[in-house]
């Protein structure tokens, strides 16, 4: 015969407050702020990136195939890197494995607009953003306690999204000659001797800034 369920005592069920969830939120520490800074702006490149490596396609006339394989290198990059990244970032300070990750990701940019074909420096992007992945989760237990990882791990998770659709209007707008023209004429008339030629590669340019 079924027996009822217990009734759950409110002593000593543990409620977060609304007031505590303020409180944790104003606990943390700025460490983590930096690295919520850093995650967003990563990933507003790297999303506002695809659009000016698929605009630096179609200005070099790649075959149609070429966009699609672009458009997948990230996912081939998590998929294939998975088993050693992890590794990677576990056995290194996760500081300094996202500098390393985003010095790789700067190296696939610089290549892109040295003249590197695309499909090829993103392959570096994307390897950068694999090693990234598992650091950015795991410094957060570094920087933060245990009771303040899931509000950490929301504010990781939102933004996230924000930066991918940031990132995908960003790049629209940079690879627009409305945008670009502007700015590539000023560099004409400075006398500039640049490799900015095209809407592209100075959205590229404006990128790798960031």
């Amino acid at each position: 015969m079924l027996q009822p369920a217990p009734a759950l005592d409110a002593d000593t069920v543990d409620f977060q407050s609304a007031d505590d969830c303020v409180k944790d939120e104003s606990d943390m520490n700025r460490g983590f702020y930096t690295v919520l800074a850093a995650q967003f702006l990563s990933a507003l490149a790297d999303n506002a990136l695809l659009f000016a490596a698929i605009a630096l396609l179609a200005q070099m006339s790649a075959p149609d195939w070429q966009v699609p394989v672009l458009q997948q290198f990230f996912v081939l990059s998590y998929i294939l890197l998975a088993p050693f990244v992890g590794a990677f970032a576990d056995s290194r300070p996760k500081g300094r494995v996202m500098f390393i990750s985003n010095a790789v990701k700067i190296a696939g940019c610089a290549l892109m607009l040295a003249g590197v074909h695309p499909l090829a420096a993103y392959a570096a992007v994307g390897l950068g953003a694999a090693m990234y992945s598992p650091a950015k989760y795991g410094i957060l237990t570094e920087l933060l306690p245990a009771h303040q990882l899931v509000l950490a791990n929301g504010w990781m998770e939102g933004l996230t999204v924000v930066a991918n659709v940031l990132g995908a209007i960003l790049g629209g707008v940079l690879i627009s000659d409305q945008a670009s023209a502007p700015w590539l004429g000023l560099l004409v008339l400075a006398g500039v001797d640049s490799r900015l030629h095209s809407a592209p590669e100075l959205a590229i340019a404006v990128l790798l800034a960031l």
